[in-house]
């Protein structure tokens, strides 16, 4: 297969068809932020592992602890932005973990196991 007779399948596939409706320019900003963070995270985990094989140090347990209070900050605004709060993302996610550990399903995937 030529790149270009992939490129032309390709972007066949590709829809135009979204609307941005209660979705605004301050949210969609906070999401990627709490997405970019994530990435970091897992970029330190990757040299970590690739790196030093797989050993983590003090230095850098503090660096992805760092990270982690980044995460929480878009957290935190995106949950404010859609009229929530960080307890109430908290209490949420506990109610759906504790369930499926109460179903023993704590483990495959899918959102609503």
């Amino acid at each position: 297969m030529q790149f270009s007779e992939y490129q032309t399948q390709a972007i066949s596939t590709l829809t135009s068809d979204h609307a941005y409706g209660d979705t605004t320019a301050e949210l969609m900003a906070q999401v990627l932020g709490l997405v970019g963070e994530s990435g970091e995270v897992a970029e330190k985990f990757k040299k970590i592992i690739r790196d030093k094989g797989g050993k983590l140090s003090h230095e850098d347990k503090a660096e992805i602890i760092k990270e982690l209070g980044d995460i929480l900050w878009y957290v935190n605004a995106v949950s404010h932005l859609l009229d929530s709060n960080i307890e109430e993302v908290a209490t949420k996610n506990l109610e759906k973990v504790l369930s499926r550990k109460e179903r023993g399903v704590t483990k495959g995937s899918g959102d609503n196991r």
